[in-house]
């Protein structure tokens, strides 16, 4: 019984092991890539460089032929672009819809998990099926609204659309519903309304859940590039997927500044990330003290 079970956790190690390896080689490669020279992408019959051929520390000569130091694709392709522009539209959208849309989809998961009003649950799955209608379907209806209300070419069109989340307030709702009721019943003896509630016992409680949600909604303003490319046209409140995409042309991609964007972009991603990890944590823990 021992070795089977010691053989059922090697088996298990291995294949998470495989599956790490398989979600860091793309990202090691697009790395290596950004530090290369642009004739070091892809071999002479076609295949993949893994590391970079020259590494100098400054620009130089090597073989008569002119290199760029092992950094130097970074300000080669913040300089190509508006990245400095893009950058700072990129984290102003995705900060204030992060928040809005936290913050709207805690109080309507509060009220659907705490309040009592007639049709409250009959709302609460109209609300949830709206999640099986595809973006796709929802994004001509909702241009035509911005259209109307002239913010086409604004930052309105890039954040409103995106303040409210059906997943989110199923998300944050289920996490209230497990927490204790006699808390709240404590707030109310001493004199605590909903919003006192709300504010000082729900939302200090529920970290955990608050940093997934804002997370997986920074990380979906931060990445999206279909409906900002639809809304915007002037080039000062393009965000930065936009200006990515210019280093893919028509007959050629630029893979080396291409990549060295990419990874600039990383960074807000990862620290919120290495922010986020710690409530991540706390949650499992007390996930396992509910258990």
């Amino acid at each position: 019984m021992n070795r089977l079970k010691t053989g059922t956790k090697v088996a298990l190690y291995a294949v998470l092991s495989l599956g790490a390896v398989s979600m860091v080689v793309p990202f090691l490669w697009m790395l290596s890539t950004s530090l290369k020279q642009p004739n070091e992408v892809f071999t002479s019959g076609g295949g993949i460089n893994l590391l970079p051929a020259h590494m100098l520390w400054r620009d130089g000569v090597i073989g008569g032929e002119n290199i760029r130091a092992w950094w130097g694709n970074y300000p080669d392709a913040w300089k190509e672009i508006s990245f400095f522009r893009l950058y700072l539209n990129s984290i102003f959208i995705a900060v204030v819809g992060t928040f809005g849309q936290v913050f709207t989809s805690a109080m309507a998961a509060y009220a659907f998990a705490r309040l009592t009003f007639p049709g409250r649950d009959k709302l609460f799955f109209a609300y949830l099926a709206t999640m099986m209608i595809p973006g796709s379907v929802t994004m001509i209806p909702v241009f035509v609204i911005m259209k109307n209300l002239g913010w086409i070419n604004s930052y309105q069109a890039l954040i409103i659309p995106g303040l409210f989340s059906a997943y989110g307030t199923f998300m944050l709702r289920q996490f209230f519903m497990g927490l204790p009721a006699d808390l709240e019943d404590a707030a109310k003896i001493d004199g605590s309304g909903y919003i006192g509630i709300w504010t000082k016992v729900i939302l200090p409680l529920s970290k955990p859940a608050l940093a997934t949600l804002s997370t997986f909604t920074f990380m979906g303003f931060w990445g999206s590039y279909m409906w900002p490319l639809i809304v915007t046209i002037t080039e000062p409140l393009r965000t930065l997927p936009i200006g990515l995409k210019y280093f893919v042309g028509q007959h050629a991609t630029n893979y080396t500044q291409l990549m060295a964007g990419s990874m600039i972009a990383l960074i807000p991603v990862l620290l919120l990330f290495l922010f986020n990890q710690r409530y991540f944590v706390e949650g499992i823990k007390l996930s396992g003290i509910k258990g």
